[in-house]
């Protein structure tokens, strides 16, 4: 790897464009210099999803950046294979409208859904649950990466089956699009989790709120992965971007919500953050 000046991780960008050049602006970022990972969740709700996927795209083709994907990166892939409708809070319509839209959404489909950053980081956008060591977790998701890259019909058979709450637990004998479901349900929608490792997918609230029983965040359980690296994840904004664990960096700040948009540098473990200038939410 290139030995580069600052490695960064940013949380949720949303769309949030005002933003990200408010941020990199900050930490005063040089893509010839620097590099910085994307903890997913590049479009949705924010003022300008179609300039922010452009910009990271050009990063990322640049070699100064990478991404993983998150939920509301999926929606997109979905709607534009028709098997989800654009809703008018996500703000996504002007990406479709756009001459390259068709080739934005492609090459979004082709990010990965991890990212080993290094000998001591991984990168996914909902987190790695307690169940899965690091080597399970690299080939879960290489298995619905791999569909998500394929032609048709295999991507729409996967598209079209994607959504739902079941199951909601892993087991090595699931197959089919059935586990690629709840794959993908822990490494972009999980937030809390029981023992046995059942998602719930309605809590959304702050660690301060009372959550259903049995249930906890799933950073709370002893993780395998945390013995050997940092997971650094974004997905759940009520958690601000605190502080949580030596080796769990929250990076969803919220910024979407009126919250911060958080950058973590991964050589000094610092934090930088900004308000969006025009937050819209």
């Amino acid at each position: 790897m290139k030995n580069y000046r600052h490695v960064y991780a940013i949380g949720d960008l949303q769309g949030c464009f005002a933003a990200l050049k408010a941020l990199l602006k900050k930490i005063q970022f040089d893509p010839t210099q620097d590099f910085i990972y994307f903890a997913g969740d590049l479009v949705a709700r924010g003022e300008d999803s179609l300039s922010t996927l452009r910009f990271v795209k050009k990063l990322c083709d640049q070699g100064a950046a990478a991404t993983v994907l998150g939920n509301h990166d999926l929606t997109l892939i979905a709607c534009g294979r028709g098997f989800k409708k654009v809703k008018d809070k996500d703000q996504t319509q002007p990406i479709f409208d756009a001459l390259d839209g068709s080739d934005l959404i492609d090459w979004l489909r082709h990010q990965p859904l991890l990212i080993e950053v290094d000998s001591v980081h991984v990168l996914t956008h909902a987190g790695i649950p307690h169940i899965w060591s690091l080597e399970q977790s690299k080939q879960y998701a290489h298995e619905v990466e791999q569909v998500l890259q394929a032609d048709l019909p295999d991507l729409d058979h996967f598209l079209a089956e994607m959504y739902g709450a079941q199951p909601d637990i892993w087991s090595d004998a699931l197959q089919g699009n059935a586990r690629l479901r709840v794959i993908t349900n822990y490494f972009t929608r999980m937030r809390i989790i029981d023992q046995q490792g059942h998602l719930d997918f309605v809590f959304k609230e702050s660690l301060d709120d009372p959550m259903p029983a049995g249930f906890s965040p799933w950073f709370r359980y002893q993780n395998r992965v945390t013995a050997t690296h940092k997971i650094l994840f974004g997905h759940w904004a009520a958690l601000q971007g605190q502080e949580i664990h030596p080796q769990i960096i929250s990076l969803d700040g919220g910024c979407v919500w009126g919250g911060e948009l958080i950058a973590y540098e991964l050589k000094s473990r610092q934090k930088y953050s900004v308000f969006n200038p025009l937050s819209v939410v």
